[in-house]
């Protein structure tokens, strides 16, 4: 099996340049957004066929479905800047088209017919066995020796990834919690899951597959909407009130549930990455990730990565008012902690 790599994190960290600038390297198989695309269904727990496992990779991801429908599309959606044969409003966007394939070539239906076709015929196998086929096939596709995978809001699958895939090495990219809580706060996804994650706690579940008929008629209006095929995201994820000061205890949620899981991990597998730091010394740190992942930092794909990164958005969160900033502060000082950078 080729080095496999997953780079974690609570999104909003820089994560998606990241992705941009490991995709330029000649030897890394990038595979953008991979497991946030598939969501729940990405792991049954009983051996698959190829036939299901290709509709898992082929199915439609219902909720970016909608928040496309709904005018409130990501900005990480791919697929829908130069759309294809699908379309959410028709079709529906087969989940491996919509951030996965775009980022690796031009025509990602015809590359989606490729790896439909030959999954197909798998046989039954668990379905960790048939991603280690599906990164052989698209390595060896793309004449790459090295598979970095990296979702953003992924912290949490850790312990699925790490059984799943028991020598892949862990990445974790983090940012400045101010700053990723106010990024998340004008985000459409981030703003959707703190919704959804309301609806999830008001109705007493754990998910929101869990959900009944009479949990959704319990819910205020402006909640139970979100549930519907199609809503006006505008007016109820965008322009609704939602304090920054939430957002940091999400992200402090996430890091220190997070920074808890990779400890359990040997620390071998595992390595840290500070968006600030890759602010700071591109080629540094950009080297310690391509060591880590198995391959060479070249001096021309540390060149590329250097023009790649930005800090326009560092220290964003000082602009905020005093008052403001210092509750934001508060409620990500549990996170701050847990990184170790109090």
């Amino acid at each position: 099996m080729r080095s496999l790599t997953f780079i974690v994190g609570t999104g909003r960290s820089g994560s998606s340049a990241l992705s941009r600038i490991v995709n330029r390297h000649p030897d890394i198989l990038s595979l953008n957004e991979l497991y946030a695309s598939l969501g729940s269904t990405a792991f049954p727990t009983e051996p698959i066929t190829g036939a299901r496992f290709r509709r898992i990779l082929t199915d439609p991801n219902p909720v970016f479905d909608t928040l496309t429908r709904s005018g409130v599309p990501l900005p990480e959606f791919l697929y829908i800047r130069r759309p294809g044969r699908y379309a959410a409003e028709t079709t529906g966007i087969p989940a491996l088209s919509l951030m996965v394939l775009p980022h690796l070539t031009d025509d990602p239906d015809g590359l989606l017919d490729e790896v439909a076709d030959e999954v197909s015929g798998w046989p039954p196998r668990p379905v960790a066995r048939h991603y280690v086929a599906l990164f052989e096939l698209l390595a060896a596709r793309f004449g790459r020796s090295a598979v970095i995978e990296r979702s953003g809001y992924s912290l949490g699958w850790v312990p699925r990834l790490s059984t799943a895939f028991p020598t892949a090495r862990f990445v974790h990219l983090f940012r400045d919690g101010p700053d990723c809580a106010l990024s998340m706060s004008r985000h459409c996804g981030y703003r959707a899951i703190a919704l959804l994650r309301e609806v999830v706690e008001r109705s007493n579940v754990t998910d929101l597959s869990e959900l009944t008929p009479d949990h959704v008629r319990a819910l205020p209006a402006d909640l139970s909407a979100l549930l519907g095929d199609r809503f006006d995201g505008q007016r109820l994820i965008m322009d609704r009130e939602m304090p920054v000061e939430g957002f940091g205890a999400l992200w402090s949620e996430l890091v220190t549930e997070g920074v808890g899981l990779l400890a359990e991990l040997p620390e071998e597998r595992r390595m840290t990455l500070a968006y600030e730091d890759l602010l700071d010394a591109p080629e540094r740190e950009l080297a310690r990730l391509a060591e880590f992942a198995g391959v060479t930092p070249r001096a021309d794909w540390l060149a590329a990565g250097r023009a790649e990164l930005r800090d326009g958005s560092r220290g964003s969160a000082l602009r905020l008012p005093d008052a403001e900033l210092a509750t934001l502060r508060e409620r990500c000082a549990p996170g701050t902690r847990a990184l170790g950078r109090a």
